[in-house]
């Protein structure tokens, strides 16, 4: 049987980052999603710590995880990140075929880690374009945005150097 071979994939050297930030609801949510060029697919990792969360053995949440078309992550009050807009879906794909969509997150307590490779997006195309933390995971379902409620945290993706 031949092994797959997973030699440099590691985000050692981001193109791109985005620095996530709770809602006023979440002040304690603070994250780093790091954007790095590979031959053919982007490799994304994030790192995220004051995720709401419960205690229990049969606790854990999934939280959605989606690359939104606006420059901002500005709102209302209503609305904290109104702003970051919808999905980004350059080609007009059904969910959750959107460029945007991405794996969900799973929340270990307060923290998460993942990483996960896209060749969905290009790093020229993200650069200025906003991160969500949605506080439910997405259905994979659900148009256009997959039900992922609540927009949770949000960070604007820019280049590094």
């Amino acid at each position: 049987m031949k092994e797959a071979s997973f030699s440099g994939l590691r985000c050692t050297a981001p193109s791109a980052y985005a620095i996530i930030q709770g809602s006023p609801e979440h002040p304690a949510l603070y994250g780093v999603i790091q954007f790095c060029e590979r031959p053919q697919a982007i490799l994304v990792q994030i790192s995220v710590e004051g995720l709401p969360h419960t205690a229990g053995a049969c606790s854990g949440r999934f939280f959605g995880l989606h690359l939104h078309s606006g420059p901002s992550c500005t709102g209302t009050a209503q609305e904290p990140f109104a702003d970051a807009d919808s999905h980004y879906n350059p080609m007009k794909c059904p969910h959750p075929f959107h460029a945007g969509d991405f794996p969900p997150l799973l929340g270990c307590r307060d923290i998460a880690w993942s990483a996960f490779l896209t060749d969905r997006i290009r790093i020229d195309e993200v650069i200025g374009r906003t991160v969500i933390l949605h506080e439910q995971p997405d259905d994979f379902h659900t148009q256009p945005s997959g039900n992922a409620g609540t927009m949770i945290g949000c960070g604007v993706i820019r280049r590094v150097g």
